[in-house]
């Protein structure tokens, strides 16, 4: 199996197909995600489901509090998710040609997807850091800003391009983990989908079934993005609405991490699951659609043969 040769022209598709995956499926999750984000930050409704979260919520601030900062989510995934996407495929190409190519990557698989997510997903950060840091400003105070642009502006006059990044580290210690759940594991799960069907009953998988299994292999992904990385997502809220303390940010993350304790770190995973496994089953599906529809190329693969 040779390595494939990418040009700019192919990364570009990947960025695109990675950007629009990421804009749909955060874009159409952004009640969730507020919802998700006032479990975390407001005493009022902590312990609270769903459900429950969700009329609150609206009895008090109007259903048009479900789409605080939709424009944030949207600018921020659609080029945190172009970046993650098209520098997965970068990254774990170039680290399979440093393995020594395909067939010598295979016994470092699991080494690859872990550090080409891991890579990948620290450039994506620095995209998405400033569009989260405002989106989680508009989600806990509705009153401080008319909408995404206002509001960087405000934070920009009142505390620079620094607070932007206050919680860059928490982000990533977020993101991370994150990216590491959905890439490794969706990988792990095709290959079990590989080994359990046969070769070539995978090849001849009508469109329906390929639909069925992209969605579930990331389900299960999605499912253990979220519990890996929901203890930085907690804190992450948390310290973007100004709390924890003086101090760097770790210091306050530890503050933060002692005051909330390790039943707190994991609030609202419930829901958080259910999104995420939504989001990321999407965002494969749409990839993959938006992929053939630009007519990119496929990524290298490494799956270990039945």
């Amino acid at each position: 199996m040779a390595v494939p040769n990418f040009s700019a022209t192919d990364y570009t598709k990947f960025f695109a197909a990675g950007a629009a995956c990421c804009l749909a499926t955060h874009g159409a999750m952004t009640p969730i995600d507020v919802i998700k984000t006032r479990i975390q930050i407001d005493n009022n409704l902590k312990g609270e489901n769903m459900l429950a979260a969700g009329r609150s919520l609206i009895s008090k601030e109007g259903t048009s509090v479900l789409m605080t900062g939709f424009g944030s989510t949207a600018i921020g995934y659609f080029l945190q998710g172009g970046a993650k996407f098209a520098g997965y495929e970068y990254w774990k190409k170039k680290l399979v040609v440093y393995a020594g190519g395909p067939e010598a990557a295979v016994e470092h698989r699991t080494a690859i997807y872990l550090v080409g997510a891991t890579i990948a997903e620290l450039f994506a950060d620095v995209l998405l850091a400033p569009c989260e840091a405002t989106r989680i400003r508009l989600v806990s105070d509705s009153k401080y800003a008319t909408g995404f642009f206002p509001a960087m502006a405000r934070m920009a006059r009142e505390g620079g391009v620094r607070e932007f990044y206050a919680g860059f580290i928490p982000l990533i210690f977020k993101q991370v983990p994150y990216a590491i759940g959905q890439f490794t594991v969706n990988e792990w799960m095709h290959e079990v989908v590989n080994k359990s069907l046969g070769e070539e009953k995978v090849k001849n998988l009508s469109g329906i079934a390929n639909t069925g299994v992209t969605l579930g292999c990331g389900v299960v992904a999605g499912a253990a993005a979220a519990v890996l990385s929901q203890p930085a997502d907690t804190l992450l809220s948390k310290i973007n609405k100004g709390k924890g303390g003086p101090g760097g940010v770790l210091q306050r993350l530890g503050a933060l991490a002692v005051e909330t304790g390790p039943v707190g770190l994991f609030s609202g995973l419930g829901p958080r699951i259910v999104m995420t496994a939504g989001l990321v089953s999407g965002q494969f599906l749409v990839y993959g659609l938006v992929k053939d529809a630009v007519s990119a190329p496929a990524g290298i693969e490494i799956h270990k043969a039945a």
